[in-house]
């Protein structure tokens, strides 16, 4: 269990002394997958990373450390947040730098547990998370992005959010489960792959929304993963193709 000692000593975030003047219009966005290999996790950092606005990265699957190349969270996250009654006003205190005007809510400290926080998705918690992380996005003028990883998303959590985008290869049993699954996104990130027979017109037939960018299969996005260098060298593949999908 979560209690202010956890967190008492550790270094805090690096925020904005003020809020911006213009805020925009800011967004918080859940990304998922229905299968596992889809790209979520790299996507969502991608779009954080892209944003022209100062940008929280939610981390709800456990891969966004390594991933962005960081150590193993020293602090509680999401998963102990979840299982306790702490307030939500204790979330900000978990926030990691990850770069300028960046930070990153992790989903579990290095020593918890696995599968020791497991709380049931329609918990009134997920719906205190959706309220506290719209409210850090109209209050600090920063998009907020969610990796989901591939759990349906949360109901409490998804009507809390502005965008629900499902990030998907042309792969057939992808759709097959995305459709399955009896969620509607607001939107598709497809990451395409060379030899597939499905196209981005067949993704929007199948899923009923428009697809929102599409990144092509690049050899150096994975070895800026391997090499730990996503958070600081994102492949321009990624920044272009998600530049309007960041906006």
């Amino acid at each position: 269990m979560w209690s202010d000692h956890d967190v008492g000593t550790l270094a805090s975030p690096t925020l904005p002394m003020h809020p911006p003047a213009d805020r925009g219009n800011v967004m918080v966005t859940l990304c998922w997958a229905a299968k596992g290999g889809s790209g979520t996790t790299v996507v969502a950092a991608a779009l954080a990373l892209s944003s022209q606005r100062p940008s929280l990265l939610v981390d709800l699957d456990g891969e966004l450390p390594a991933v962005l190349g960081l150590p193993e969270p020293d602090r509680p996250g999401v998963a102990e947040w979840l299982a306790s009654d702490t307030s939500a006003d204790h979330l900000a205190e978990l926030l990691v730098d990850i770069g300028p005007r960046v930070w990153l809510l992790p989903w579990r400290s290095a020593t918890s547990a696995h599968g020791r926080h497991h709380v049931d998705d329609h918990d009134v918690r997920w719906s205190t998370l959706g309220h506290w992380l719209h409210d850090w996005s109209n209050q600090w003028g920063c998009d907020v992005t969610v990796d989901v990883g591939t759990r349906v998303p949360p109901e409490p959590l998804a009507a809390r959010s502005d965008r629900l985008l499902l990030v998907t290869r042309p792969c057939y049993l992808s759709l097959r489960r995305a459709v399955r699954s009896g969620v509607r996104p607001t939107g598709v990130i497809l990451v395409d792959e060379p030899g597939r027979g499905l196209g981005q017109r067949d993704i929007e037939h199948a899923i009923g929304v428009p697809v929102e960018a599409v990144i092509s299969v690049d050899p150096n996005v994975a070895r800026a993963v391997d090499a730990g260098l996503l958070a600081s060298r994102l492949p321009r593949v990624m920044t272009r193709a998600l530049r309007s999908a960041a906006a």
